[in-house]
């Protein structure tokens, strides 16, 4: 993702010449604000200040490295296409994984036939996400039951469970990247929470 969000820098965010001030961490405000009278530069900076996360997050939903690269470059791509659209008095980041999330939503369903395995426990590939030891073998069975359990729950649902169970949003921070309201998140939450629930123990009864 480094050398995607290089990339991102240098082909589509070509530096305008206007440098950020030194010695500060600016807000995000203070680089959206920046990047809308002209320095590219100052988007480059937003891109380094959550590329990692991003990427994160996509390959929760989708295992496989290039493509949840391609989905964070895109996804930074399309913010900066759309920046003039955000709302200034709004925090910048759930905004940003909004249109993330939902790239990668579209990109799941078009690819119906590849399944989702990058769920709970699951951390690699670990380039993005905390390494872990080797777990033995039930425990990798454990692993592929949640899987199981996790793909059979409606997709409003499972995202909502995967953004808070596995990337510990806050509910109002996921009312804001699904642009719901928060009281409707917590309700999915619960939904989904039952829904798992109820799948697991009929699984454990082999009825599912």
């Amino acid at each position: 993702m480094h050398s995607q969000a290089r990339r991102v820098d240098d082909r589509e965010l070509e530096n305008s010449g206007v440098p950020l001030e030194s010695g500060t961490q600016p807000s995000d405000a203070r680089l959206v604000e920046e990047t809308r009278h002209g320095n590219r530069n100052a988007f480059g900076e937003l891109v380094q200040r959550y590329e990692h996360r991003l990427v994160r997050v996509i390959l929760r939903f989708i295992r496989n490295v290039d493509t949840a690269e391609e989905l964070a470059q895109e996804t930074f791509l399309r913010a900066y296409e759309r920046l003039d659209q955000f709302d200034p008095s709004r925090r910048f980041s759930p905004w940003l994984f909004r249109i993330g999330v939902n790239l990668t939503l579209d990109c799941q369903r078009k690819r119906r036939r590849r399944r989702w395995t990058q769920l709970f426990t699951d951390r690699s590939p670990d380039r993005w996400l905390e390494p872990v030891q080797a777990d033995p073998r039930p425990e990798q069975d454990l692993q592929q039951e949640v899987r199981t359990v996790i793909e059979q729950i409606p997709e409003k649902y499972r995202t909502v469970l995967i953004l808070r169970e596995m990337e510990n949003f806050s509910t109002s921070e996921i009312a804001a990247i699904l642009n719901r309201k928060e009281a409707t998140i917590r309700w999915r939450l619960a939904e989904a929470r039952n829904r798992f629930q109820e799948i697991w123990e009929r699984r454990k009864l082999g009825r599912g």
